[in-house]
């Protein structure tokens, strides 16, 4: 994990010299310090620019957590989890997992907009910070926690001088040939004063320069002064200058400019160009007009364009959004906004989990991840309506592939819970929807080690599946009981269940990355079963399929039953090279279980080519890794055969107090750099003698999970 989340500044950080310093100063002195002020005043700026000033007090570094999209107070805690980039497969409370990834490490949090979530956040935060001595908390929002210890620093607007300056550098970076001349610097200056050296406003009329000189920009605020003023009732007069700043800077814009601001404020995080033309579009406004209007507003600096892992995305302020918000209100238009909202990301998720079995798979995560924002807006809708909570049960099911496949399975069992208990009355016409959404709510609660509930997620299913013919749901029911017989290590179950799970699929037609996995885990129970042929055969197929599909994520899998069959051979270097790809696979798109398991048998691999010291910190490095999946090797005696025989061995050939101080090390690695050792592939070490011995049942204490009958 890098030590900094915190986003590269786009544009030069103007003044604040002295609120740096005292900013500063309280971090030195307080673990909690919150810059409160008003919208647009520059608080989350301010807090960046010095929580990257102070990074290098904090061993373990700096993460920002962006709070303004989240509207869920229950997901707060895993808001925090992703930020700290915490994959978390067990049923664990969140705040729990987060309390004890806090407790020994020196790190500063940096929470930003979370006006509407403050008293959910002031119980977390109270909470973290009495458990985790070496966390510090840097807050920016419109008002503060209210907790004891907790250092209060109000940000005003800018000074007259660092105003201009502002307003000087933006106008530079928004049309350069049109920069304010010389005799223009008593009428900036009189501009700036007039908007209060508030940073969102000068941005703002900045932004107006190619179209308005300065001098026509004072006349037409005077106008908005007197026409906006008054509209907020009881309101404080810097308030009131931004709604005026921000209001003046909407009458500026062309009619269809003010309808897009108006109907982009539905969008809850970034959004891309298709969106906005699905979304925006309609009888009055074209979609292919869209882009026109919304490159005049991205002029304006009312919408800012950012390039991010999934391409190019758009966003607006909050405060700004807020806005829009309210002339969308006034038009009377909200609701079928937001349901238009809704239908373009429940086809955008459909559309990912078709493009999920393809050579786009890695773009699919990246989308995703950045939709989820908005995911979870479309999600809210759904169950607010209980006559739509179809709807939710399709979305949340969709999004299988997000929440198995890219490490959010606790996220994915928040929103499956949700939507299966929004409508619990089996017989009704929407019983597709609710039977897929069992069946993944009992797939991630079979990763997540929760028996109890996946059994009942999945006998539903498949009550459900048998009353209404659903032969494809039974099919996924089946696959599932068969993964969980795997899991429990009851083998000659879990090779009945998957095999006809397999068969069913092929009898269907359905052919796709679950089929695929079902494939991989029928060959792994195979070498449980001591079947290495059959085992190798069914994974070579899968490989080569994947290689067709451009599959990816499925390929993992299979090369780790391909490599713990090469590792059975005696053939140390081609388990290495696959098990390398494995865990390049697996560690992008986040998924910590293929991971895990694959660092635990290179561990072996490595002890078998001669170098038990650095198997044994490999082993360490998983330990942690098996703290966020669950229980270690699921408990299983099958799973846990690899590091049995590799501590047998690394620990004869290291001995006792060697062997403690290796996994030790192993341990203290953060995750991106187990990995990058993981792939280092280190020879053996002088003077170590090679294990002996191999198989993977030597010495093994078996340990099951209650079987699933």
């Amino acid at each position: 994990m890098r030590r900094s989340n915190l986003p590269a500044e786009l544009n030069r950080f103007v003044g604040r010299d002295d609120e740096l310093a005292e900013l500063e100063r309280l971090l030195g002195e307080f673990r909690l310090v919150t810059v409160t002020g008003m919208g647009g005043v520059g608080k989350s700026r301010l807090a960046a620019r010095a929580a990257s000033t102070a990074e290098k007090r904090y061993c373990d570094g700096v993460r920002l957590v962006e709070l303004a999209p989240l509207r869920d107070p229950e997901l707060l805690d895993q808001a925090l989890l992703d930020a700290l980039g915490l994959t978390d497969h067990t049923r664990r409370p969140p705040r729990e997992v987060l309390a004890e990834h806090l407790a020994g490490r020196r790190l500063l949090l940096v929470l930003d907009g979370f006006e509407h979530l403050v008293d959910d956040l002031a119980g977390l935060v109270r909470e973290l910070l009495r458990r985790s001595p070496g966390l510090a908390v840097l807050a920016a929002a419109r008002r503060p926690l209210r907790l004891d210890g907790e250092a209060v620093m109000p940000l005003a607007p800018l000074p007259d001088d660092d105003a201009v300056r502002l307003f000087t550098d933006r106008a530079a970076a928004v049309a350069p040939a049109l920069r304010p001349a010389p005799e223009d610097a008593g009428a900036v200056r009189e501009l700036c004063r007039r908007l209060d050296g508030i940073p969102l406003a000068l941005e703002l009329a900045a932004g107006r320069l190619p179209v308005l000189s300065v001098e026509q920009m004072l006349h037409r605020l005077d106008d908005r002064f007197r026409l906006l003023t008054g509209g907020v009732r009881g309101a404080p007069p810097r308030h009131r200058t931004l709604r005026t700043a921000i209001g003046w800077s909407h009458e500026l814009c062309t009619p269809r400019e003010r309808l897009v601001w108006a109907r982009l404020s539905v969008f809850a995080g970034p959004f891309d160009l298709d969106a906005v033309e699905y979304v925006c579009g309609g009888p009055d406004l074209p979609p292919d007009e869209v882009l026109d209007v919304l490159a005049g507003l991205v002029a304006q600096s009312v919408v800012h364009r950012e390039e991010t892992p999934a391409g190019v995305r758009y966003r607006m302020l909050d405060t700004v959004r807020a806005y829009g918000a309210e002339w969308l209100t006034a038009l009377d238009d909200e609701e079928r906004m937001r349901r238009r909202h809704r239908d373009w990301y429940m086809g955008l998720a459909s559309w990912c989990e078709l493009e999920w079995f393809s050579p786009r798979q890695a773009e699919v995560a990246a989308c995703a991840d950045s939709a989820l924002p908005n995911l979870r807006a479309a999600l809210e809708l759904c169950l607010e309506a209980p006559d739509e909570a179809h709807l939710a049960q399709h979305l949340a099911a969709t999004l299988w592939f997000s929440w198995v496949g890219c490490g959010r399975l606790a996220e994915g069992r928040h929103w499956l819970d949700r939507a299966v208990r929004s409508d619990p009355r089996p017989g009704s016409r929407h019983d597709e929807a609710r039977l897929r959404a069992l069946w993944v709510l009992g797939y991630v609660a079979v990763l997540q080690g929760d028996d109890t509930a996946a059994m009942a997620a999945l006998y539903e299913c498949g009550d459900g599946a048998a009353r209404t013919g659903n032969a494809l749901a039974s099919a996924y029911t089946t696959h599932r009981l068969g993964c969980l017989a795997l899991l429990s290590d009851d083998m000659p179950r879990a090779e009945e269940l998957l095999s006809r799970a397999l068969i069913a699929y092929r009898e269907l037609g359905e052919l796709n990355s679950q089929v695929l996995m079902g494939q991989v885990e029928l060959a792994m129970t195979k070498v449980f079963l001591g079947d290495l042929e059959s085992a190798v055969a069914l994974c070579r197929e899968v490989r080569e399929i994947c290689q067709d599909r451009g599959e990816r994520w499925t390929r993992a899998y299979a090369l780790y039953v391909l490599a713990y069959a090469a590792w059975t051979r005696g053939e140390h270097g081609e388990a290495r090279q696959l098990l390398g790809e494995c865990i390049t696979i697996d560690h992008a798109f986040n998924d910590l279980v293929g991971l895990v398991l694959a660092i635990e048998l290179l561990a072996l691999v490595t002890a078998g080519e001669g170098d038990p010291a650095e198997a044994a910190v490999l082993q360490g490095a998983a330990a942690p890794m098996w703290e966020a999946v669950g229980l270690p090797l699921f408990g299983s005696g099958y799973f846990g055969a690899p590091r049995a025989l590799c501590e047998r061995q690394a620990g004869e050939a290291l001995g006792a107090e060697r062997f403690r101080s290796c996994p030790a090390e192993g341990g203290a690695l953060p995750k991106d750099e187990a990995v990058a050792r993981a792939l280092a592939g280190r020879r053996p070490v002088d003077g170590v003698p090679s294990p002996r011995g191999r198989g993977p049942r030597a010495g093994l204490t078996r340990r099951s999970r209650r079987t699933a009958r």
